[in-house]
């Protein structure tokens, strides 16, 4: 569907800007370092809502992807066909001031800060393409729910480890800083190392934080966790089995062990919003 980037107002143009200035201010020493590098493909466009033909003559060139707008939720063989052909797809709205802290349902800001920077890292550009074809598979398989839980728990809400340190790549992490906090810092969460089956008989919440999430060596190893891992197997294993709560413990679970990350000062507006 069309953007119809002329549409947007002034003030969506400032909660967009508020978003974005605050956001990655907070975010360094939580997010990952390619998410920090790959802001700078947002910053190569004017100041706002961005328009999306105006950022993929940046990001096209850069990482071969483009972002595509769509309306929000779409149905799951098109957009299991979007990232397999390195399409993004974007939410065509933007949170209203009011619910700038805490949007209701992933918006444009969730979808293109939260995601867009991670394409720039070629590895998980490529997860992403393989997870796309994967999906496409799935479909026939009628397996696309074990599928949405791989997203969730990496694409999501992932953690990687860098330089020894904890730090987040998932978007709806990196688009909510009160959820980024907690991940990073709380005590509370599970936090395990990712293991594709596992994940896949996990389920998890919509409208609070995560109670588990999961972590990843590095890119190439998600990567090549995917790569190598047979899903039809995992499927068919899996299909009449009850699905895992998030507290739940599974034989084979490696804790991750290392340290946290200490709390600092963030953007108060967006210390009590859940999701993005």
């Amino acid at each position: 569907m069309p953007q119809d980037w002329t549409a947007f107002t002034a003030a969506q143009h400032a909660t967009w800007r508020t978003l974005f200035e605050q956001q990655s201010a907070a975010l360094p020493g939580y997010a990952c370092a390619d998410f920090l590098r790959g802001l700078d493909i947002l910053r190569a466009v004017p100041a706002g809502v961005p328009d999306f033909a105006a950022l993929n003559r940046h990001l096209k060139p850069a990482t071969g992807w483009e972002i595509v707008a769509v309306p929000g939720w779409i149905p799951n063989e098109p957009f299991f066909d979007h990232l397999a052909n390195k399409r993004f797809p974007a939410a065509n709205f933007l949170r209203p001031p009011e619910q700038i802290g805490y949007s209701e349902e992933p918006d444009m800001f969730h979808d293109i800060f939260g995601h867009v920077p991670m394409l720039t890292n070629p590895a998980f550009s490529e997860f992403l393409v393989a997870y796309g074809q994967a999906g496409l598979r799935a479909e026939k398989l009628g397996a696309s729910d074990f599928l949405g839980r791989l997203w969730l728990y990496t694409t999501e809400f992932g953690l990687v480890v860098e330089d020894g340190e904890l730090r987040a790549f998932g978007g709806g992490l990196l688009s909510s800083y009160a959820e980024t906090v907690a991940a990073l810092t709380s005590p509370e969460p599970c936090r395990i190392w990712l293991d594709i089956e596992r994940v896949m008989r996990t389920k998890y919440h919509f409208d609070e934080f995560q109670r588990i999430y999961f972590v990843v060596e590095g890119f190439e190893a998600l990567l090549a966790a995917t790569e190598e891992t047979d899903f039809s197997s995992i499927y068919s294993r899996i299909a009449d089995d009850v699905p895992l709560e998030p507290e739940d413990a599974f034989p084979g679970d490696r804790a991750y062990d290392g340290p946290l990350q200490p709390v600092r000062p963030g953007p108060a507006f967006m210390n009590g919003g859940a999701r993005p």
